[in-house]
């Protein structure tokens, strides 16, 4: 098992075993192997990963829950939530936000779980209403900088469903331009201009075996 959490485009697996996946990325000359826990031994890859000819890391430890914990460790974590909706004809929901296509998602707010959150975060951001949560999808993982401080986000992801015509209305105090449903052979357009979590994201929406 893995956890993959992005430094921008650039994956970083924490894992408990080496699966094809993985030791495909240590193949390559770029990618950097850590397999012990100690805090200098993970401030030396977050180190490394910021270098740009760095391609990728690894962490591996036999316990998957305490590597976890210990990476999470060196950031403020953020817990977030967001859905790929989809409506009667089948097409997702894309926004449009800071010249990316991406999918709408928000914080988790006090109060509130997953679901809650991620249910209003769509309704915020894309005025589409009465929606049906289907199931759960995944999370994906990914860290930024601001106000000095590094941010860990996870993202749990919801498949949902909405009937009807729907009037969209873009959240532009978030930055988002624009709002488009596409069908399943438009999907690969605004995969070519998304970040990596997205593009895997979908991938396992599309591929929930995988």
């Amino acid at each position: 098992m893995y956890l993959k959490i992005y430094f921008d485009d650039k994956p970083v697996y924490l894992c408990n075993e080496i699966d094809k996946e993985i030791e495909e990325i240590l193949h390559h000359p770029d990618a950097i192997f850590i397999d012990e826990i100690s805090n200098a031994a993970i401030k030396s890859l977050l180190h490394e990963i910021k270098k740009e000819v760095s391609h990728a890391g690894v962490l591996i430890h036999s316990d998957l829950d305490e590597l976890k914990k210990e990476f999470f460790k060196q950031f403020d974590t953020i817990d977030a939530a967001g859905g790929i909706v989809q409506n009667e004809q089948e097409q997702l929901l894309f926004i449009f936000r800071l010249n990316k296509w991406d999918l709408p998602k928000g914080k988790v707010e006090k109060g509130e779980n997953y679901e809650q959150a991620a249910i209003r975060e769509v309704e915020e951001e894309t005025g589409v209403k009465n929606l049906n949560l289907i199931n759960p999808i995944g999370c994906t993982y990914h860290t930024y900088s601001a106000y000095g401080k590094n941010f860990l986000k996870t993202t749990h992801w919801f498949h949902m469903k909405c009937q009807g015509t729907q009037t969209l209305i873009p959240q532009i105090e978030e930055n988002i331009t624009e709002l488009k449903w596409l069908n399943s052979n438009e999907i690969d357009i605004p995969l070519k201009n998304t970040y990596a979590s997205i593009r895997d994201i979908i991938e396992k929406f599309r591929n929930p075996i995988n």
